[in-house]
This record gives C-alpha cells, sequence and structure tokens, in this order.
C-alpha cells in the first residue's frame, strides 16, 4: 500500500524529534508564522528543490517542545504560504496542509511537493537566488550545485555532463589513463590513436565535438591521470586519514588522491591494507601475518561509496578514516535504501552509467550482492558486524576491529544477529541458536548466551521466529523482519 504524504510527515517528525530533538532536511519546526516574507519564500524554495519536498511543522518551538496554535492563526499561516507558493517564486508550488495531533498538541504540517523543473528560485532574482536543505538548514545553492540541478531537470545526468571543452587528440590520450581501461576490460589496445578514442568515445567517456573531443564527468573521474586538470572534480577527490588513536585529535597522514576512480582502485586498496595492523596467525605449522580486516570487505564498502555518492553535494568527496579500532567510509549523500536492507537489496544508483562501467571492470561486484560478500568476510573473520549510518547529507559504514563478544553492547550484538539471519537467509541457511554460537564463537555449554542476544534481537524488531506456531525453542529457527 502507498504511503500518504501524511503518513510521510508524522514519520519525519517522529525521528526529527527522537532520540534528540534537531531539525531534519526533510522537516523544518515553526512556533508561529514569521512576518520575513523572503525568508518564507527561501524555505518554501529549499523544498520544492529538495528530492520528494519537504514539510514545515508549525506548532514547534526551537527546542521542540510544543507552542499550540489557535485555529485563526493556522488559517492565516495557510492562506499567507499559499499566497507567497503561488506568487513568490519562478515556479508556482505545489502545497497540501493538514492538521494532525502530534504528542497532545495540534501541529500544522504544510507539505511542499517536489518540482521536476529545477532549480526553484525566488520570484524576479536571479537563478543565483535557489536554496536547497543542509544539516537542516535553508541555505544557498552554489553555482555547481544549480548547474548539476538543470542538467538533472533536463535529463543530463552527471556522468555525461562535459567536464572539459574542446580538446585535441593529443591532449584527451594525455589526460585520460586509456591503457588502464583496456587493461581492465581485458581489451587489446588499438594500434591506432584513432581508434583508441573511438573506444572511448563509445563507452561515453569523451564525446566528438568537430575536429575536437569533449571529456565527460564519467571518463574523467574513472580515468584521470590527475583530478587537479579538471576543475569542476577537484573536490570529488579521495581522501585516506590515518589517526594515532581513537579519535579525530591526532592525525598522523592523509593522502589524497589524484588518479581516477577506476585506474587507481587497485592503488587505493593496497594503500589502505598497507596502513592495517596485523595479527600473527598459525596455518599449517606456519606462522603468517593477517590484516585485521578482510581485504573484500574493504574493496566493496569503498567501492560502493564511490558507486553511490551524489556528486550535487559540493566540496565533499569519499573520506575514508583508519583508527586503531576502526575504520570509516564516508560518502556524500543519503542512502536511497534503508540501511537495514542494504543486505539482499538490489541498490539503488543515483550514478548508474557509472556503477554500471566499475562492475564491467570488476571493481564491483553484481548488483546488489557487494554487500554480501563483505558482510560475509566480516562474519568469517568473527569481527563485529558493521555500522551502516544515513546522515543528513552522507552516508557511512564503520568497519570494527576485534573485541570480545564481554565487551560488545546491546546495539553491537543485535545488529551482528540482525546481519547474520539476513546473510543466512538469503543464502537459505538456517539461522538458530547454534548458528548465532558460531557468529560469536560462543562455547556450545553457553546456549544460554546466544538464547538472550537471539531474545535481544526479536524484542529489536529486527527478527522473528521462522514458524510462530512452534512453542520449542530447542527446535526453533529465525528469519530477518522483512522476511
Amino acid at each position: 500500500m502507498l504511503t500518504s504524504w501524511i503518513d510521510n510527515a508524522k514519520l519525519w517528525l517522529s525521528k526529527s524529534m527522537d532520540p534528540i530533538p534537531q531539525e531534519l532536511n526533510e522537516i523544518d519546526w515553526k512556533s508561529d508564522l514569521s512576518d520575513n516574507t523572503d525568508r518564507l519564500a527561501q524555505h518554501l524554495c529549499a523544498f520544492a528543490n529538495h528530492q520528494e519536498g519537504g514539510y514545515l511543522a508549525y506548532g514547534i518551538n526551537n527546542d521542540g517542545s510544543p507552542a499550540p496554535l489557535e485555529k485563526n492563526a493556522i488559517d492565516v499561516i495557510v492562506q499567507k504560504l499559499g499566497n507567497i507558493a503561488r506568487n513568490n517564486l519562478s515556479t508556482a508550488l505545489s502545497i497540501d496542509h493538514t492538521v494532525i495531533e502530534f504528542r497532545g498538541n495540534p501541529v500544522l504540517i504544510i507539505y511542499i511537493h517536489e518540482v521536476n523543473d529545477k532549480p526553484v528560485h525566488l520570484r524576479g532574482k536571479d537563478l543565483h537566488y535557489s536554496y536547497k536543505r543542509s544539516a537542516g538548514q535553508t541555505v544557498k545553492l552554489s553555482a555547481q550545485e544549480i548547474k548539476f540541478l538543470i542538467s538533472i531537470s533536463s535529463g543530463i545526468d552527471f556522468e555525461s555532463q562535459i567536464t572539459a571543452f574542446n580538446i585535441s587528440s593529443d591532449d584527451v590520450v594525455k589526460l585520460l589513463d586509456y591503457d588502464s581501461y583496456f587493461r581492465m576490460l581485458e581489451l587489446r589496445l588499438p594500434d591506432t590513436k584513432v581508434n583508441i578514442l573511438l573506444a572511448l568515445a563509445s563507452e561515453g567517456l569523451i564525446v566528438k565535438s568537430n575536429e575536437f573531443w569533449n571529456v565527460t564527468n564519467l571518463g574523467a573521474i574513472l580515468f584521470t591521470r590527475d583530478i587537479d586538470s579538471f576543475i569542476d572534480l577537484k573536490r570529488k577527490t579521495i581522501r585516506v586519514i590515518v589517526y594515532k588513536e581513537t579519535s579525530r585529535i591526532n592525525a598522523l597522514k592523509e593522502q589524497v588522491g589524484k588518479r581516477g576512480y577506476a585506474s587507481g582502485f587497485e592503488g587505493l586498496v593496497v594503500y589502505i591494507m598497507d596502513q592495517l595492523s596485523s595479527n600473527e596467525v598459525i596455518e599449517n605449522a606456519l606462522r603468517k601475518q593477517v590484516k585485521v580486516y578482510p581485504e573484500v570487505a574493504i574493496r566493496e564498502f569503498v567501492a560502493n561509496a564511490l558507486i553511490h555518492q551524489d556528486f550535487s553535494e559540493t566540496g565533499t568527496g569519499v573520506l575514508i578514516e583508519i583508527f586503531t579500532d576502526r575504520i570509516e567510509i564516508t560518502n556524500p549523500g543519503v542512502p536511497l535504501v534503508e540501511t537495514n536492507r542494504f543486505i539482499d537489496t538490489a541498490p539503488k544508483s543515483r550514478n548508474e552509467k557509472l556503477a554500471s562501467l566499475m562492475r564491467r571492470l570488476k571493481i564491483c561486484e553484481e548488483r546488489g550482492s557487494g554487500i554480501d560478500r563483505a558482510i560475509h568476510a566480516i562474519e568469517t573473520y568473527q569481527l563485529p558486524a558493521p555500522k551502516f549510518i544515513k546522515g543528513d547529507n552522507y552516508t557511512r559504514v564503520i568497519m570494527y576491529a576485534p573485541i570480545p563478544l564481554s565487551r560488545m553492547t546491546l546495539e553491537d550484538r543485535v545488529r551482528a544477529c540482525y546481519q547474520h539471519t539476513a546473510l543466512n537467509y538469503i543464502s537459505n541457511q538456517p539461522v538458530n541458536n547454534q548458528s548465532v554460537r558460531k557468529r560469536f564463537n560462543i562455547s556450545k555449554n553457553n546456549v544460554s548466551s546466544a538464547s538472550k542476544i537471539i531474545a535481544d534481537t526479536i524484542e529489536s524488531g529486527l527478527i522473528k521466529s521462522s514458524d510462530p506456531e512452534n512453542s520449542s525453542k530447542k527446535f526453533a529457527s529465525y528469519v530477518p523482519y522483512w522476511a
């Protein structure tokens, strides 16, 4: 059943209140109607430019406490905002409203629909008076963000946009690492420069422009020899920061990648692995050093961060931070899939051309299987379960170094049990007390410890019994909540 906008508004309002009251990109609290018409127009503008629109919630103070409104005040708010939506912006906006009861108090919800023709800006002003939501605030769009929204509205995706115009043939082969393109696709390198250029053009990496060539974002971001050669993409570099301990206070070193995502990917993974500590293990009577984190998990999480980032978020790129107790991989943009459904769900990508080519280049797995492989490798290493975080304008995955079960928090245990259950479900493997004991390296004599973890995960709503009619805990098995 489709969710109504009112249900969505209630959901975002609840999310903004718990656990700490804070305004989100999707919803803005107001205690009463402002006299500043321009500022109200900016708020409407920002929500109209926001994906799926957004909500103004009247009847809430800045600290999240209630500020109940009388009916006359509600009528005035609705009328004024309706007038602004029709008359004060470059495009007449569609808005809806309703009054809901929220925690015992009336709240007026104004829903501003997303527009197709972006960016919306203030009427009588130029495009520089366009606005967006960022970190729960209404702020101006940058010139690059305006350009991006125009291209999207025109049906031109990020990958197809031109980043360098009228480049000679000689300069194309100097700027782009074409050798890596053919090597990674296991293709024979053409004998002539003309055929090299034609092959790059067939992939959409460059576009013919009379006797010259234009380089697309796809070509530059994947195969540039030096990203500083492309001004619009300089801030989309990959940064790796290594910290001395568990906080960001003392950074030991920082490495900024210059090569394209594809041509530089193997070097990036090698560099990350070189920064990690090792454990000594004995295998076949021989001692060897094994990295704390599985390389396959590093590869998949980094590749996903590159593929699913939101290139419209300016001034930021993919960031990899290495601490003594964890690795954090952060990319711009919120995920398009709920974080609990990263397992088993084919990801929605903002950058499908980039994602498709990176799969063909064998940088990442087939659609939807990469995260599953990464978590399977983490379970094999018996590491704590990775944590996926949806921020205001970013997505982050945290991988944790080994810790004993006794030091895991309740959240750590529940997250690991849920991921174990989801992973086994899609592999058609049972989840029971025995499999949970194996996941957490619990002694077979300590059945109760595994049972407690299962019970906590059921209580959290993340797993359920595979057979509700079965009353025997001894033979009970479990499936994820969405099964």
